[in-house]
């Protein structure tokens, strides 16, 4: 059984948005924080957003700083990824994941523990 579940994907224009959710799934777990990740040229992985539940704070990859915004639940292991003024490269698969370990630099998807199987994102011009 898949830990995570994202949804909210799906086909817009050039400078709409969407909202993707991603929410834990069957088992139960306590996580550090969360993120989101999408494949990039050479990556399997890139870095997007996370966030840090027990300060809060926010990290956002410099390619949708000011654009995407993460808020979520960490009690639920529950995490939204807001995206405005979405471009045709930000075009991909994305991918939740939970952080399971404390003092993890959430920028690193190897520091990750649980993923979800992805939601396509198409954003045509």
């Amino acid at each position: 059984q898949v830990p995570l579940v994202e949804s909210g994907g799906g086909l817009v224009q050039a400078g709409g948005s969407l909202r993707l959710s991603c929410a834990a799934s069957g088992r139960t777990f306590s996580s550090y924080g969360m993120g989101w990740f999408r494949p990039a040229p050479g990556k399997e992985r890139e870095f997007v957003a996370a966030i840090r539940w027990s300060v809060g704070s926010t990290y956002y990859a410099d390619s949708v700083k000011g654009r995407f915004t993460i808020s979520g639940d960490g009690p639920r292991n529950a995490v939204c990824l807001q995206m405005n003024l979405l471009e045709p490269e930000d075009t991909a698969v994305y991918y939740c994941a939970a952080e399971l370990q404390a003092c993890s630099i959430l920028e690193f998807p190897a520091e990750y523990d649980q993923w979800g199987q992805g939601t396509q994102v198409t954003v045509v011009s």
